[in-house]
């Protein structure tokens, strides 16, 4: 095995192409054998269904080279329940959980000169996802479907790892209530698109996302979950049905309980909150956990205690438990490692 050539501490979180993926095709009521492909192209009709009415669900998870040098995925089993999940939400056929991790094993195995060497803080990340292939017109589902999973070396997702950032708590909604927004669905970034274009032109890092329906209470950002640490080492977390159940999330928590002893508590939470906060932090498996050091909304600006130069300490042992595990530096719970190679 040879790695390629790349500078891996400086690769950002950018696509890649490397050398195989994955594809699998739904036609006639069942999901077909699947293959390793070398093109990274799709040619589809200009009716698909992915492409008049988005219908398109993905996943997000990465391989990681671990310290004795073995490759591995971090709880993949977890990605294909949730990814059943999203299709049944948007009257897509399930891609069966078992055949799900087997593509994850032959996508890395095939790619593993692109899997980062140890110690670089670059991971490679494994984008799978079903989308709709046939056309149509009518607003309904389509009847020919295609899974695909590829992969593409990256670094950390926000420039200079974890590090504090800066959140702008956006104008706009991110999901309606008992909508789509617990799904891992295409169409749900769509909708933060202008709101974090509009936050980075302002120079924040990210948007905070309040509840739809009245504005009142703390939901996630474009794209990770949010936790929050109180003076009395509390972890608390909100509770919405318009939330995606990040895997990454449901980890720091079962860490935050059995490993640092923390107390728990999932519940909606109210923007007036969150100065009574010591520390806060993004979740997700792009993000891992990014400490959060200042929420600006308006004029009002709230600042966490560790503030933008440093790291609490809580959400530095959370990262530092968690990223160990995924790199084998210290045991992981039963079934959240899978080997590769």
């Amino acid at each position: 095995m040879t790695k390629k050539n790349l500078d891996w501490e400086n690769i950002g979180f950018q696509y890649h192409e490397t050398d195989k993926r994955y594809i699998a095709n739904y036609e006639d009521g069942s999901w077909g054998e699947g293959q390793l492909i070398s093109d990274p192209n799709i040619v589809i009709n200009e009716s698909a269904g992915v492409l008049q009415y988005c219908q398109q669900v993905f996943e997000g998870l990465k391989a990681y080279t671990a310290k004795d040098g073995s490759i591995v995925t971090f709880r993949p089993d977890l990605n294909a329940e949730r990814m059943v999940q999203s299709a049944e939400g948007l009257r897509i056929p399930p891609f069966p959980e078992e055949r799900f991790l087997e593509a994850v094993d032959q996508v890395v195995e095939a790619n593993q000169d692109w899997v980062p060497p140890y110690g670089t803080g670059a991971s490679l990340y494994l984008r799978p996802y079903i989308f709709a292939l046939t056309p149509v017109i009518g607003i309904n589902p389509a009847e020919e479907y295609q899974f695909r999973l590829y992969s593409t070396p990256v670094g950390p997702y926000f420039k200079g790892g974890a590090k504090p950032i800066t959140l702008t708590v956006s104008e706009y909604d991110r999901a309606a209530p008992r909508g789509t927004g617990h799904l891992k669905a295409g169409l749900n970034y769509a909708m933060s698109l202008n709101t974090t274009v509009k936050a980075h032109e302002d120079g924040f890092d990210e948007n905070l996302f309040l509840d739809a329906a009245t504005r009142s209470y703390i939901e996630e950002s474009g794209g990770a979950n949010i936790i929050l640490i109180t003076d009395d080492k509390k972890l608390v977390t909100p509770k919405s049905n318009s939330i995606l159940p990040s895997i990454t999330k449901r980890s720091i928590i079962y860490l935050a309980e059995n490993y640092l002893d923390l107390e728990v508590i999932e519940r909606r939470i109210e923007f007036d909150e969150l100065e009574n906060f010591t520390e806060a932090g993004l979740c997700g498996t792009a993000a891992v956990i990014s400490p959060i050091g200042k929420i600006v909304n308006g004029e009002q600006e709230i600042e966490f205690s560790n503030g933008m130069n440093k790291v609490g300490p809580v959400i530095k042992e959370l990262y530092e438990t968690l990223t160990q595990m995924q790199l084998g530096v210290i045991e992981a719970p039963e079934g959240w490692i899978r080997k590769i190679k």
